[in-house]
């Protein structure tokens, strides 16, 4: 009888919390600091160069190529391309789903997006506007401990333009490949990750091909040009404006780091620091220049591999270590983790110019829920709900 008393009061006290805690006004309940993982949306250029808005409140919208001119200054008129026949649930709540555009498909390759299939890629063709999912076979647990591509568990990865193959770092002590062939729809055969090598992040030449990346590269910064795949943001023993090359027809890892200095007499080299990339296409051609923007959004600087090159640019108007890129030919996007707001700045690859600032896309509600933070709340210390319950000897 006493074991019963003791469940009815534990449920009595649980319904009672919840009702004072729904009663009271909201100004008296502080929300818990839980850290952001990041936007629970993502955008990918279509091979038209329209923005593709996945999961803003559970709609995915097409936005003009339009939107985004110099010029433009009217609000945008978007278009509904919410299929729910095999839309990925996005519902994995410890980092951002991962969108990627393969441009000879006109498909959007979609990682990260179902928490209870993890190491499946959702595509979504563009062309047709439907969804399909594409089972992967991750490798072995003895190699590596890739469960899913969680970056804010050290997955990192680019899809390269030529050969529509991923390659992914996890953790810095990995290298591996998925081919996704010229899949625009999944086929019933699940896709193999591969490894490739376990890369070395020091200069030594006579090391290379051996050892671990482990040691502070845990957390990469990956960034596709030229089928090269670049790491920056903190690989061991680089300097700033230095960034460690893939070969990616090779297979290779080059042993010493490539210098890319800045292109504006006395600007800055980009940093050492963690941060998130975009490359930016062209139509008709591989990307050659990519642009890496630092957690602290400080600046934004765009990488010209085969100019050897940086050009600075203004940093995106959040400041936000958890936001995502996307790049046009033209422009380069910023998805924040708050609010869903996307914001742009116009750059010139030829001329190697960008806009003064960044703008807003006009019109753009963003959503209502937007990261994938968990929710959680205690009660302020003194409020009237604390109060009452201290009242109740709780």
């Amino acid at each position: 009888m006493a074991r019963h008393s003791s469940t009815f009061t534990s449920l009595l006290r649980t319904l009672l919390l919840t009702a004072s805690l729904a009663l009271l006004s909201p100004t008296l309940i502080a929300p818990a600091q839980a850290g952001p993982s990041g936007p629970n949306q993502c955008i990918a250029f279509d091979a038209s160069w329209n923005l593709l808005a996945f999961n803003f409140d559970s709609k995915d919208s097409l936005i003009p190529s339009t939107a985004f001119s110099s010029s433009s200054s009217s609000a945008v008129t978007t278009t509904d391309i919410t299929k729910p026949s095999g839309r990925p649930p996005f519902d994995q709540t410890s980092s951002p789903p991962l969108c990627y555009t393969s441009q000879f498909t006109n498909a959007i390759y979609v990682l990260n997006a179902d928490a209870a299939d993890p190491s499946s890629v959702y595509i979504f063709d563009a062309t047709a506007s439907s969804w399909s999912k594409q089972q992967t076979t991750l490798p072995d647990v003895s190699a590596t401990t890739l469960r899913g591509y969680d970056v804010n568990g050290g997955f990192q990865t680019i899809l390269d333009r030529d050969t529509n193959v991923f390659y992914a770092l996890t953790r810095g002590n990995l290298l591996m490949s998925l081919d996704m062939g010229l899949l625009k729809a999944a086929n019933a055969t699940a896709l193999t990750w591969n490894e490739v090598q376990k890369p070395v992040w020091n200069s030594n030449p006579e090391s290379e091909g051996s050892g671990s990346g482990l040691e502070g590269y845990e957390f990469p910064t990956m960034a596709l040009a030229q089928n090269h795949v670049h790491f920056v943001g903190g690989v061991p023993g680089l300097k700033e404006g230095e960034a460690k090359i893939f070969v990616i027809h090779y297979s290779y890892l080059q042993p010493s780091p490539q210098s890319y200095p800045s292109n504006s007499g006395s600007g800055a080299a980009f940093p050492t620091s963690h941060g998130r990339t975009a490359s930016f296409f062209r139509d008709d051609s591989v990307q050659t220049q990519f642009a890496y923007i630092p957690d602290d959004g400080s600046a934004a600087y765009v990488v010209d591999v085969t100019a050897n090159s940086t050009t600075p640019l203004p940093g995106p108007p959040a400041k936000d270590a958890y936001a995502v890129y996307a790049a046009s030919p033209s422009v380069l996007v910023q998805l924040a983790s708050e609010g869903g707001k996307l914001s742009y700045v116009v750059y010139d690859q030829e001329k190697h110019q960008g806009a003064s600032g960044w703008k807003s896309v006009d019109g753009w509600k963003g959503a209502i829920v937007t990261t994938t933070r968990p929710v959680a709340c205690e009660l302020s210390p003194g409020s009237r709900s604390q109060q009452w319950l201290e009242s109740l000897g709780w």
